[in-house]
């Protein structure tokens, strides 16, 4: 690979860097082309992004972005989560790590936030945002019947006691 290859792989993964909301930093050792090729379609399917990186060249790509702190993770043999939602590239790696001992994860970062192993851990069982969105949705589609109902539920109930204690007495 000459300068101008390592030049333009710099920018590109800079640019990777500087349009995610979350990069998540993983180890893979002994992975098949199989395995990759199953992990980047979960990824790809969540809306995330897998690449293995040189690790030289993924610190140089660092630089100016504010995933800098993630510098000393680069060790080893590395690859790298992405996603703009803030939490799709965790859940598939930590699941995807959960099944095949292949892959660990490293480290992470939320923006500027850096994320250790346990707080990529429990990033991975938020719901996505896609999830929030559509509940947060359908809340606002449920029918205004249903919003009447529950706040006429305790009306009724109360009604429905005194008509027993009436009828107790009588």
């Amino acid at each position: 690979m000459n300068r101008t290859e390592k030049a333009a792989l710099v920018e590109t993964l800079n640019k990777t860097f500087s349009d995610s909301t979350l990069v998540v930093v993983t180890h893979q050792v002994g992975l098949t082309v199989d395995e990759v090729n199953d992990l980047r379609g979960k990824m790809r399917s969540a809306g995330a992004r897998y690449k293995v990186t040189k690790n030289r060249i993924a610190r140089l790509a660092l630089k100016g972005t504010e995933y800098e702190n993630l510098d000393a993770s680069f060790t080893g043999p590395t690859a790298i989560a992405t996603s703009e939602d803030p939490v799709a590239a965790a859940k598939v790696a930590v699941e995807f790590a959960n099944a095949n001992e292949k892959l660990t994860i490293v480290a992470g970062a939320l923006g500027t936030k850096m994320l250790d192993v346990e707080q990529v851990k429990a990033l991975a069982k938020l719901p996505s945002l896609d999830t929030l969105r559509a509940k947060l949705l359908g809340l606002l589609q449920a029918p205004a019947t249903k919003v009447a109902g529950v706040l006429q539920a305790p009306a009724g109930q109360m009604a429905r006691v005194i008509s027993a204690y009436s009828s107790k007495e009588g």
